[in-house]
């Protein structure tokens, strides 16, 4: 497939203009960015751990994750990526990736050369700049959801999780009156906060009982935002958000 300029790599401008303002100029770049587009079946990796990429890997639209797996073949989700991510951005200083990448739900990614990126960061040093701050956020996020795991019950554990994708969807502009879409299985949820499928559905019953959220198929709405964030004792700033109301 041939390299191709773009028009809908806007989720990387919004996703980058929630964390560091960026100039006309450096947004234009963006614009533009040259990128080999594939859309992506459900349940399919883009990279794998130990793969030595020449790219990285854009989510322009669908839910994908970052995950390891133990010689026995259990998973462990580390981060789930959304419209706007460059989950293997470290690609391009990292030769050899630690972590596999996959689709959650059907996706369009966009895979752009490191050759690309690094000319980018060589002509526009504030957007070296955004992208290093988005690394950042990214390492921010591993160890909140490494407290997640490790010192949070259950039931805060996915309280703590839903209210985060709420709040980076709706920084890129794909949630409101919060509420978004949610293609994220029980099963997934259960790899990313470390309990079985079983514990999950019960919590998230709990939730529902508790007037908290409604979930319906894939559609989540938060019916009382200051209840949830109390639940999953979340706090924002690890997000390191420049428009605080995406927060709120």
């Amino acid at each position: 497939m041939r390299l191709s300029l773009v028009p809908d790599n806007n989720r990387l401008i919004r996703k980058l203009e929630s964390i560091f303002t960026l100039a006309d100029d450096e947004r234009q770049v963006l614009e533009n960015l040259p990128m080999q587009v594939m859309g992506i079946k459900a349940d399919q990796d883009i990279v794998r751990q130990g793969d030595r990429p020449s790219r990285s890997c854009l989510i322009l639209s669908g839910f994908a994750c970052t995950y390891k797996v133990t010689a026995g073949g259990k998973r462990q989700i580390v981060s789930f990526n959304l419209p706007g991510d460059v989950p293997d951005l470290q690609s391009l200083h990292l030769q050899v990736l630690d972590t596999s990448i996959g689709t959650i739900s059907p996706c369009r990614v966009g895979f752009i050369p490191h050759e690309v990126l690094r000319d980018i960061c060589e002509r526009y040093p504030r957007l070296a700049a955004a992208f290093w701050r988005e690394t950042l956020i990214d390492a921010a996020i591993f160890r909140e959801w490494v407290m997640n795991v490790g010192q949070r019950e259950g039931y805060q554990r996915i309280a703590h999780v839903l209210c985060e994708l709420l709040v980076r969807l709706r920084a890129v502009g794909l949630a409101e009156d919060h509420a978004c879409d949610l293609p994220i299985t029980q099963g997934e949820f259960a790899d990313a906060i470390g309990l079985t499928t079983v514990h999950v559905n019960r919590m998230l019953q709990q939730l529902r009982a508790n007037g908290l959220i409604e979930l319906k198929g894939d559609r989540l709405k938060v019916l009382d935002w200051d209840k949830l964030k109390a639940a999953g004792e979340f706090d924002p700033a690890y997000l390191h958000l420049e428009r605080q109301e995406a927060a709120a």
